[in-house]
């Protein structure tokens, strides 16, 4: 797989090295909307969720002057899921993929996705999203590679409110797939939809930025 770390249910990278790479992000351009949120919205109700949303409301201002998407997400971490079991998170990320795939997912995305597919190319989704959120998904999908920032645990396999990786977004995702598929790595397609995808669709013989408009 190529992940840092994968964790229990996440898609195992199949050994295809003669095939072409396409590389999908996935909040955004093969979903209607951002997966975590829904997923941290979901998972502790709405009144919570407001309740931490006031907590963090520092943190967002912050956000207007550095514009780190980083630190806000791993600061939306430690709020809703700080101290849940890794076993917990990951059964929770799997009924809300199972729940919410068929309203998250765009048809026209999906469609190049099974297009690809039928001419044989690997299938890589590439996210900013926590990589135990969007492994359900890509399961569903099959995948034959995730490369998402990866959620922090303690020793005692707990969410400490912090990520273990980078967040990927921007270079970073370049940096993540050269170190998955080697320095020379080159995308036959890429698909994006802001400016954190614009270096990964560098890469990429066919551009893909904001194409896809579908809502199920």
């Amino acid at each position: 797989m190529a992940q840092d770390r994968r964790p229990r249910g996440a898609v195992r990278s199949r050994a295809r090295p003669q095939l072409p790479l396409v590389a999908f992000d996935f909040d955004g351009t093969l979903t209607v909307r951002d997966s975590f949120t829904g997923f941290l919205k979901w998972r502790v109700g709405r009144v919570r969720y407001l309740i931490g949303a006031a907590r963090l409301l520092p943190a967002a201002l912050r956000y207007l002057l550095d514009r780190d998407r980083g630190r806000i997400k791993a600061r939306a971490a430690r709020e809703f899921l700080h101290g849940l079991s890794r076993a917990e998170l990951e059964a929770d990320a799997e009924m809300f993929a199972e729940e919410f795939a068929p309203s998250l997912f765009r048809p026209d995305a999906l469609a190049a996705w099974r297009r690809w597919r039928a001419e044989g190319a690997r299938l890589i989704i590439v996210s900013a999203s926590p990589d135990v959120v969007v492994a359900p998904f890509a399961e569903q999908l099959g995948a034959d590679a995730l490369i998402a920032t990866q959620m922090g645990y303690d020793a005692r396999g707990q969410v400490v409110g912090a990520f273990a990786s980078p967040n990927c977004r921007g270079p970073e995702k370049v940096v993540r797939l050269k170190a998955a598929f080697g320095a020379d790595v080159r995308l036959k397609a890429a698909y994006g939809d802001t400016s954190g995808d614009r270096e990964m669709l560098q890469l990429a013989e066919i551009r893909g930025y904001k194409v896809f408009r579908g809502r199920p």
